[in-house]
Order: structure tokens, then sequence, then C-alpha cells
């Protein structure tokens, strides 16, 4: 991977790979990913075919503005786009994992500090990820978060398993409300980066004050987003595998998830709820037609044992 505005002719770096990450079958709330290198493959080729390694060739991280509270992800057909982005998301994205809860020893900055991160593959190699089925060109965008961290934050983790409480995500009672999203939508008027850019299908708007706006997602990625403001992971029951558009708005509010358990974490009541106010839960329920159920399970865990702020482009 080049960083923009390295001069041509160096030569490309190959994917590196991490020591001790393998795939995991026992059931875990987030399965973690391997880092062995990707490579596409079509099923006439062998072993000893060459075909490209799935990872960014450029890519640029600055500092983002400041006074901007929401954040904006994109995944363009050859790379990826966050605009005021927090390294702990990049990490959470990299690692399968989207609930911070989940990841150890992160100094103060990955939370607090906010980047803007364009990164794009080559040609062959953005040709070759877009053959890919979904699991597997989710699984080669994560191989190429990862070195990206590793190359420019310097980043090190191991991972540990951890008993904790959960929400599954399931239909509710008079079933789903999303509107799915039809392969030849075009979103001509839809979702704009910063730059006025339409950002097109798999596009996210996050305020940051309670609303999210999307276009063309699984429900894995809406799990993800739902697990930013919940305090335990969330596990996919619904059954659904289409890609959906929605909006969904809601009443951030820290006692949220203590009201809709009818108690706090530790037992003791819950505080009087807010009349005014719309709890996430309850949001997720009268518009997408979907529901959190809480339970507990083994949980798998990243612990960060080195990481750096980012090199400079």
């Amino acid at each position: 991977m080049k960083r923009l505005g390295d001069v041509l002719g160096i030569r490309r770096k190959r994917l590196l790979t991490t020591a001790g990450f393998v795939a995991v079958t026992v059931p875990l709330v987030f399965g973690l990913t391997g880092t062995t290198p990707i490579r596409a493959q079509s099923p006439s080729q062998n072993s000893a075919t060459a075909a490209p390694e799935f990872e960014f060739e450029v890519a640029s991280i600055k500092p983002s503005k400041p006074g901007n509270d929401g954040w904006v992800h994109h995944r363009p057909i050859d790379g990826l786009n966050e605009e005021n982005f927090p390294p702990m998301m990049l990490i959470q994205l990299a690692y399968g994992i989207y609930n911070k809860e989940l990841i150890a020893g992160a100094p103060n900055w990955l939370n607090s500090e906010k980047y803007d991160v364009d990164a794009k593959m080559e040609r062959s190699v953005a040709e070759a990820y877009q053959k890919l089925n979904p699991a597997e060109r989710s699984l080669a965008m994560q191989h190429m978060l990862q070195k990206l961290l590793t190359d420019r934050f310097k980043l090190a983790v191991h991972r540990g398993t951890k008993e904790l409480p959960v929400f599954w995500l399931v239909i509710a009672k008079n079933g789903p409300k999303l509107h799915e999203a039809n392969s030849s939508d075009i979103y001509a008027n839809g979702l704009k980066g910063a730059d006025g850019r339409v950002l097109g299908a798999g596009a996210i708007r996050a305020t940051g004050k309670g609303e999210q706006t999307v276009q063309g997602i699984p429900i894995s990625t809406l799990v993800n987003l739902l697990a930013q403001d919940v305090d335990r992971p969330i596990l996919d029951r619904t059954g659904l595998a289409g890609r959906y558009d929605f909006k969904l708005q809601w009443t951030p509010d820290d006692s949220a998830v203590q009201t809709s358990l009818g108690g706090a974490p530790d037992g003791s009541s819950a505080p009087p709820p807010d009349t005014n106010s719309l709890s996430l839960f309850t949001a997720l329920q009268e518009q997408l037609g979907l529901k959190l159920e809480s339970g507990k399970g083994p949980v798998e865990i990243i612990v960060i044992d080195h990481v750096e702020r980012p090199s400079g482009n």
C-alpha cells in the first residue's frame, strides 16, 4: 500500500499477516476473521496461479475538521471513504467487532479524535473484489483494514473471550417495516458526502444526535450501527437476507437501555422514563418493525497491545 503523495515506481507491499489470528468456529457473538492473505481465484485456477492480493493501493488519513458531530461511512466499488471517523470505529470494522466495549486496552484518543480516511484499491484488485460473494467481500475488506491499521497506526492486538450480556435482534410482533432496496436503484438524489458527491447504495449517514439514514445495506450492517448505541453486543436472529433503505430516529438517552429492560444492569430500579423522548428500543419497533431481546453468551474481545496516531500521508 502506498500513501497518497508517494512517488510512482515504489514496489507494492504485500499483505502482511499477524501471527495467531485464525478463523474461529465456536459460537461467538462476533467472530473475528483471520489475517491470512486473501487472493481472488476462480474455480478453474489452482494455488500456483497468480492472483491479486486484497489491499489498498493508496490511502489518505488526515484529521477531520473540527465542529462536525456526525460521520459518514461509504464503500465505493474501489475502496473506502470515512468522514469524521474515530480510529476506534476503524478497528471495530477491521475485526468485525461493532461494540467498542469489546475492545480492551484502548487509549482515550482512539474514541475522541476524528479522521477522514480515503483508501483505494488498484484497478485489477477492485475488479477481483467485485467478483467475490458478499461473505468473501466482507472478509477481504477486513483484511484490507487490518493491513491499513498495521501500516499507519502500528496497531498490534491479541484476543480473548468473555461471558457477557447480549441483545438478540428479532422481528417484532407485527413484522418488519423495512423497504427492500432494488439492485437497479440509482439514488441520484440520495445521500451525499462532504464534497457533494452522491454516495449511492451502501451509504450511511449518522448525525450523532439519534438519527441514521441508510441506503441499500444488509441487516448485518444495521446490527453494527445499533451496537454503537447500546451497552452490549448484538446478534442477528431476524432471518432477513436482503438489502434495505430506512431512516431511524430516536432520542439519545443514557437510561434508555435500562428502561427498555425494566431495570438497571445491577438490578436496581430504572429511572423514570422521559415522556418526551423516544428510546432506540421503541423507535426500532415502531419505525423498522424489529426488536432487541436480552440474553447472555460468550463474546470474543480484542485487546490492544500497541497503537500510535497515524503516520502522515
